[in-house]
């Protein structure tokens, strides 16, 4: 008899669970899907409350760096070849002269047009205000070239108290008498075809290109003040190395013809004997790049630099 009582209930279909029951898991899933879209929807506005500082900080290191640090130029002209090519982007620290470190001969650097340098064939921007105004700030601080830019590169080639002469019997430049082996000028290029002799002040420079038949450089501009040397309040930076392209990486180096000279006697004023005359070579300014080694287009002027 009771196992037939037990078989009975045995045979009894399970009780079906109560609909708070299986609410419960229910309500726990659709919980914490909108506990999910919350936390979404809290991070998508904590993300566009953080955008604009974010860009702010970027914009700000930007312009340290180009202020005070390191800046990207792209050589748009052959003056400088076969040190530097056309394309090839140079790194120029801006850091060193903040500790009064001045350039030495030798040192490859970049410089503000000290007036009448450079050609001045820039075209209106055909840019909208918007669009126009966008492209200064970046510009400003470093992250798009620059057009009001009027930088130049060159080697120096004199400091202050040294006399700056070519060429010699030998066809040689010399500097406070010495002949100097330039074995960094371009191929098939004479010292210069053009005579002269200066004599360098104190706080300036004497610059030459090292393609000196393309380089508007110091030598055709000794009728300005200064008589083709330029100021050290004018220097930019000093060219360190060739960062693009990647084939053409390396340190640019200083020769040691022109570091190993002693430094001539304090100068008053320059002494020329003879004035370079000729074509004077045009060329455009250097196109500044933007912070990061990228292949950007060299801009090509209105007129050939050669």
């Amino acid at each position: 008899m009771g196992t037939r009582g037990r078989g009975r209930l045995a045979d009894r279909p399970a009780p079906e669970p109560a609909e708070s029951d299986t609410a419960v898991p229910l309500r726990g899933r659709a919980d914490r899907r909108r506990t999910a879209r919350r936390a979404a929807r809290r991070r998508s506005r904590s993300l566009l409350r953080e955008f604009p500082l974010i860009i702010l900080v970027a914009l700000l290191v930007a312009l340290v760096m180009k202020t005070f640090m390191i800046q990207v130029f792209v050589i748009p002209s052959g003056s400088m070849e076969q040190t530097i090519q056309v394309g090839d982007r140079v790194l120029v620290d801006k850091l060193t002269p903040w500790f009064g470190n001045e350039p030495e001969r030798g040192d490859v650097v970049v410089f503000k047009d000290p007036g009448g340098w450079l050609e001045n064939d820039r075209k209106p921007s055909q840019d909208g205000p918007i669009l126009g105004g966008a492209k200064q700030v970046l510009a400003f601080v470093g992250l798009l070239p620059s057009d009001s830019e009027q930088d130049l590169i060159k080697r120096v080639i004199g400091v202050g108290g040294d006399t700056v002469e070519c060429c010699d019997a030998q066809g040689r430049l010399s500097i406070n008498g010495t002949p100097v082996d330039e074995s960094y000028l371009s191929p098939g290029n004479p010292p210069s075809r053009q005579p002269f002799k200066v004599q360098v002040p104190q706080g300036r420079l004497w610059v030459m290109g090292d393609h000196r038949d393309v380089s508007a450089d110091s030598r055709f501009h000794m009728g300005n003040p200064g008589q083709g040397t330029i100021p050290l309040s004018g220097v930019v930076g000093r060219a360190f190395v060739i960062a693009w392209p990647l084939d053409r990486f390396h340190q640019l180096d200083v020769p040691s013809s022109l570091s190993s000279l002693a430094r001539g006697p304090q100068a008053r004023g320059t002494a020329p004997n003879s004035v370079a005359v000729g074509p004077v070579p045009m060329e455009p300014p250097l196109v500044m790049g933007v912070l990061g080694i990228l292949p950007l287009a060299v801009r090509r002027p209105g007129r050939s630099p050669e």
